[in-house]
């Protein structure tokens, strides 16, 4: 097994992005000579020349172009681990990073953590906005201890459990011509202009396909990246949104929207928790995915 040490790690590193080994001894407070000496040992170490020598410094090689990325990965997750370690020695004794869509932030997830840290009061949250299929990547790529998206979304090499449902509703202008209607399919909105969410949402990826086994399009008229923006738009009558109806229920009141809920099975939407090994997640988290699933019951 190779043993390679961070110091030599850190100078190659250096050597690379300055150019020069005299640049680098600068950069690092080093005699140049010691660095030669630790590049050499890592090329013997390695059984290749790392660095092409020429008149104004020196470039990586194909197999030190390899070692530079591997290199930054590794010196990467070193400050990292020691910014989350530091975190313990100001007397926090759990960090967890937490992805999660935008519905799940704007309907209850706020609530839930806020019940958990009050519990806990010496965990930190470190917690992102993305879109479903972000939160799947970073789950499985180890970038997120947790993620919270859709069902919908493609989670087969994940551990998934429950979270919360919410329902889809058209949300309209009080004088929409669908307003007066007592109940509404996802088809009868298809006739109509509508206000349309990011096309890397869940809801856009949802909501095309399904208009289009019916033989439609949707008529997005203008598109919008949050639900508040949406509900703007439909109340200055632009055009009529379908959105879930948790997480626009302050909107609806303040603008004094009409709404109506899908009568679509597939209008009552499962959100998940996801995590890539739930017995390797650390104390911490795995008592925020137990606290998170006890909520959704």
């Amino acid at each position: 097994m190779w043993r390679i040490d961070l110091v030599s790690l850190r100078l190659f590193v250096a050597v690379c992005e300055e150019g020069g080994i005299a640049r680098a001894a600068e950069r690092e407070f080093i005699a140049a000579s010691a660095i030669s000496k630790r590049i050499n040992d890592l090329e013997t170490l390695v059984g290749a020349a790392l660095l092409q020598r020429h008149k104004w410094g020196v470039s990586p090689t194909p197999a030190g172009e390899a070692m530079l990325h591997h290199a930054r990965n590794v010196l990467r997750s070193l400050e990292k681990m020691q910014g989350e370690l530091s975190e313990y020695v100001s007397g926090v004794r759990g960090y967890i990073r937490l992805f999660a869509n935008i519905s799940s932030m704007v309907e209850t997830l706020s609530e839930d953590i806020g019940t958990f840290l009050a519990h806990h009061e010496n965990v930190k949250i470190d917690l992102e906005e993305h879109v479903s299929s972000q939160v799947v990547r970073a789950v499985a790529e180890g970038s997120t201890d947790i993620g919270i998206c859709w069902a919908q979304a493609d989670t087969r090499e994940l551990q998934v459990f429950p979270y919360r449902t919410d329902h889809l509703v058209a949300v309209m202008h009080p004088g929409h011509p669908l307003a007066s209607r007592p109940t509404l399919a996802f088809a009868d909105t298809l006739d109509h202009d509508q206000i349309g969410l990011h096309p890397d949402s869940m809801m856009y990826a949802t909501l095309r396909p399904l208009a289009a086994q019916l033989g439609k399009t949707l008529r997005f008229r203008i598109h919008v990246s949050t639900f508040e923006s949406a509900c703007r738009m439909v109340r200055a009558n632009l055009a009529m949104a379908i959105v879930p109806e948790e997480a626009v229920t302050l909107y609806r009141t303040l603008f004094g929207l009409h709404q109506i809920r899908l009568s679509d099975p597939w209008a009552v939407r499962q959100q998940v928790i996801c995590v890539r090994d739930y017995e390797a997640l650390p104390v911490p988290a795995r008592l925020l995915v137990d606290h998170l699933r006890v909520d959704s019951s």
